[in-house]
């Protein structure tokens, strides 16, 4: 009589694999850093009215597409910031009353924005502008 062949019982062990996705985990975790980026929601402006006559007394701080600026139309000799709060200081003559407004190219590095306002602020004008410009009509 023919026995019959008994089938070997086929097992996984699955002790290493847990072991190894253990080891992922806590790799990952260790070597993992949380952090929290905080971010400004930032609309710039545009302008809804008509343009209008900017007042006699005035001090107009323009920043080119590089990040050069002018005051009341003269180009200062550096960027920085301290060039920057000595010429609004000239120009002021002790008044801090004087409104002053910041343009700045579309392309301008808000860096560059920043410095003309810390400069503002540090000087001690208490009236500050950003200018805009009108949307195009055919960007509507």
């Amino acid at each position: 009589m023919r026995r019959r062949r008994r089938r070997a019982s086929v097992a996984i062990d699955i002790a290493p694999l847990i072991d190894v996705v253990f080891i992922l985990l806590i790799f990952f975790m260790v070597s993992t850093t949380f952090t929290r980026e905080s971010r400004l929601q930032i609309t710039l402006p545009t302008a809804d009215a008509e343009p209008g006559d900017t007042p006699p007394d005035s001090i107009e701080i323009t920043i080119d597409r590089d990040g050069a600026y002018a005051i009341n139309g003269v180009a200062l000799i550096n960027r920085q910031r301290d060039t920057l709060v000595r010429g609004l200081r000239e120009l002021a003559a002790g008044t801090r009353e004087v409104p002053v407004t910041i343009s700045a190219d579309a392309q301008t590095a808000h860096q560059a924005v920043v410095t003309a306002m810390e400069a503002v602020g540090k000087v001690g004008f208490a009236r500050l502008n950003i200018a805009s410009q009108l949307p195009d009509a055919g960007a509507r």
